[in-house]
């Protein structure tokens, strides 16, 4: 799951959804110095979440919908398509309009600017630029993303020229994602339960 689904799926505590934003941006152990108990808590609920995703029979079938050359990236594929398709159904699953809960995240990151780490920062101001993450709804703009983290990888990589694709298979990864998100909220719900109350 991308950046939406961790901040959703963090509930309405601010410090889990930033630790859930910070998640792809700490490596190792997270500083307990510099990041407060909560805070710490959603990092360790993003990577309870990315390796509940990873195994999902659902999310296993939804990368096998994806031909060489796109499979071999289809983690990075599939956790920025469920983004979309959160974005896209986000009544569905919050009360809060999708533009007002996205402007509150990223307000969020403003206001706890002192906890980022540079990398964060700059995709900060990503997000602020191309208004994310409400805006992975938009074709154009959810494309480009894709190209960008295609251009960060070291590698080369077919990223850039996933969209037809994805589009072409929409339906069928529409469905694996209603399979596979309630259940994954389920799961989030527990973790935090028995982890970071």
């Amino acid at each position: 799951m991308n950046h939406l689904a961790h901040a959703l799926l963090a509930g309405d505590d601010e410090a889990l959804q930033l630790g859930g934003m910070l998640g792809d941006f700490v490596r190792g152990p997270p500083d307990a110095v510099l990041l407060p108990p909560r805070v710490i808590a959603g990092i360790r609920l993003h990577r309870a979440i990315d390796a509940y995703t990873d195994a999902h029979p659902e999310v296993l079938a939804a990368k096998v919908l994806l031909p060489p050359p796109y499979r071999r990236y289809a983690g990075i594929l599939l956790d920025m398509w469920f983004d979309r398709c959160l974005a896209r159904d986000f009544p569905q699953w919050s009360a809060q309009p999708l533009a007002e809960y996205s402007l509150a995240l990223r307000a969020l990151l403003w206001r706890q600017d002192a906890l980022l780490p540079p990398a964060l920062r700059r995709f900060r101001g990503y997000m602020e630029t191309h208004g994310l993450p409400a805006a992975y709804t938009d074709d154009a703009v959810f494309g480009d993303a894709l190209g960008g983290i295609g251009q960060r990888l070291s590698r080369a990589n077919p990223l850039a020229s996933a969209l037809p694709l994805l589009l072409q298979r929409e339906a069928e990864l529409q469905g694996r994602f209603a399979a596979f998100f309630p259940q994954l909220r389920e799961f989030a719900r527990a973790w935090v339960e028995e982890h970071a109350e």
